[in-house]
């Protein structure tokens, strides 16, 4: 394994980690009912994905 000869500094370990975040998923608008979801997946809301029914949601009485 690798055996550092000298002590990485403070600026340059926060240099490689500056990627390592967290990024907030991208939102796109239901066509069927307005509601929002994440990209290429079906709406939670509806069930609705590209403009077609893929899940059969049913209605929750209360």
């Amino acid at each position: 394994m690798a055996h550092p000869k000298r002590r990485q500094s403070k600026t340059r370990t926060l240099k490689r980690r500056t990627h390592d975040k967290a990024v907030a998923p991208t939102l796109a608008k239901c066509a069927n009912c307005g509601a929002f979801h994440i990209y290429h997946t079906v709406c939670p809301s509806c069930g609705y994905y590209r403009g077609k029914l893929a899940v059969v949601k049913e209605e929750v009485a209360e």
